[in-house]
């Protein structure tokens, strides 16, 4: 059998099947149907996730306006063949996902609001790869904290920009009225 036969005869996964296949110890995500590995992240990473969380759930849930999600949750991006990617960070207002626990499963909607954060080995070519797969499933605003520069990056469909530490972050209208200075999160 020559290498073209091998390749187009692998099976690919579906997001249920990725779902179902046994704990991994290292981080993977479902990229056209095919598990791609992802290098497990350092504590500063895990610092910045934890920030983001704490400062959007804590609005969010002062407002009682959704979800926010964090830890590689999972967000269906592509169906046949399917991706599932884990983001770092998401928010998910109650008009996309109603009020009350989630379901163990993905979930058939992507959220308004990704936020993830550049590990040391990721690359821009990639990160940006996956932002436009984000926007093209239906997220509304991407964003990429870069611990490196200390730069929070915020893309939509229409629009893209750079903020530096004494920016001010906002997403228009998800959730609406959140503000932070990018300065807390690399603080």
């Amino acid at each position: 059998m020559t290498a073209l036969a091998v390749a187009t005869d692998e099976k690919l996964l579906t997001a249920d099947e990725f779902w179902a296949l046994p704990e991994s110890n290292r981080p993977m995500e479902l990229v056209r149907g095919r598990i791609e590995y992802m290098n497990v992240p350092g504590p500063r990473h895990g610092q910045l996730c934890g920030r983001m969380v704490q400062i959007l759930m804590n609005f969010v849930d002062e407002h009682d306006l959704g979800h926010v999600l964090c830890n590689d949750s999972g967000v269906i991006t592509e169906r046949d063949p399917d991706s599932v990617r884990g983001m770092d960070v998401s928010y998910y207002s109650y008009s996309r996902l109603p009020k009350g626990p989630l379901p163990a499963k993905y979930v058939d909607v992507v959220p308004e609001l990704i936020v993830e954060v550049r590990s040391p080995d990721d690359r821009w070519k990639r990160i940006l790869k996956k932002v436009s797969e984000y926007l093209e499933a239906g997220v509304t605003t991407v964003c990429v904290l870069d611990p490196k520069t200390e730069t929070a990056h915020v893309y939509s469909a229409d629009d893209d920009q750079k903020l530096n530490v004494d920016d001010t972050l906002t997403f228009p209208d998800i959730p609406p009225g959140f503000s932070v200075p990018v300065r807390r999160f690399f603080e």
